[in-house]
């Protein structure tokens, strides 16, 4: 298995990322939590093929306005189990919303179908898996690649599992103007993953070059897609200034773009594509155009790095090969 560490500084942002894995299965998880005290949070739903947990407490008008972490997890809806583990580690550390006697960690979550044709369709991330995400969790230095919710993933699928390239996890910073954002992205796209000048760098394989899958679609329509329930990209961006949850959904809806611009096609019937925006609760006001900018660039950039520093295995090509 290979990682890469970006070496971003999260700090900043005030949070800690935390993976947690079962390498021969081929699935994992990723907490994104906050490092000493909850986010706010609002998100945006972008596929049609979602699984998820805890989203309506993040529209705007909802009691609650906090996030004690958000919970990446591969196993598809099995995989919810794992947020029993982050709330675990949550109330033991007295952190969550305040009901008398104790607390309840408010921990969204969004699942990625890796269940094949990698690993194993039993291996499933557990409870005990997001206790030790949320325990290993770091601000600095934080692997990329085949970690976490990026163990099991793949991109590029339109001609089956055959012809699939490695998918992953990515993490990048964008910075501008004295503001900065961040985005950790599980990528495992029905669609191709392309670079900045639109190149597709990892996608569905044919003749020893790319099929294009948008083409691909095209031609075949449906029959294209050999199985709609194994693709999905879930993200996290977190901006550095205090933002309403109105404002912060509308950084989750404006970083929408990134998808459709590096992932081809994205937010389709195929697809589960989730995108959660974090940002403090307290400190300097943050501009929301430049925050809905910055997000955007960062993951642009996560989405590509979530390819690049995925390693090939079980005979799907990886691009850190």
């Amino acid at each position: 298995m290979s990682e890469a560490s970006h070496g971003a500084d999260l700090r900043r942002f005030g949070i800690a990322v935390g993976h947690a894995a079962d390498a021969a299965g081929a699935t994992g998880c990723t907490v994104v939590r906050g490092v000493e005290s909850a986010l706010r949070g609002a998100c945006s739903v972008f596929g049609r093929a979602t699984g998820t947990r805890e989203l309506a407490l993040l529209e705007p008008g909802h009691l609650v306005d906090r996030v004690d972490a958000v919970l990446i997890t591969g196993g598809s809806a099995y995989g919810l189990a794992a947020a029993d583990g982050v709330m675990r580690w949550m109330e033991e550390h007295g952190r969550g919303f305040p009901v008398g006697a104790g607390v309840v960690p408010i921990v969204p979550a969004a699942v990625l179908f890796d269940l094949q044709p990698l690993g194993r369709f039993d291996a499933r991330p557990t409870p005990q898996m997001g206790y030790a995400a949320c325990e290993g969790a770091t601000a600095q230095g934080v692997a990329e690649g085949n970690v976490g919710a990026g163990t099991g993933l793949t991109v590029g699928k339109a001609l089956g599992p055959t012809a699939c390239m490695k998918g992953g996890l990515g993490i990048a910073v964008a910075a501008a103007h004295g503001a900065a954002a961040c985005a950790v992205a599980a990528v495992n796209a029905f669609g191709d993953v392309c670079d900045a000048t639109g190149r597709v760098i990892a996608g569905a394989r044919r003749d020893g070059g790319f099929a294009q899958a948008e083409r691909v679609l095209s031609e075949r329509g449906l029959a294209a897609a050999f199985d709609g329930a194994h693709n999905t990209t879930v993200a996290v961006v977190v901006v550095d200034g205090v933002l309403d949850k109105l404002a912060l959904q509308g950084v989750a809806r404006a970083t929408g773009a990134a998808l459709h611009r590096r992932v081809r096609p994205a937010g389709s019937m195929l697809d589960g594509d989730v995108i959660f925006a974090l940002g403090p609760l307290t400190g300097a006001a943050a501009d929301p155009v430049r925050a809905e900018m910055l997000a955007v660039a960062a993951l642009e950039q996560a989405i590509e790095r979530a390819v690049r520093t995925a390693a090939g295995r079980d005979s799907v090509p990886g691009l850190a090969d």
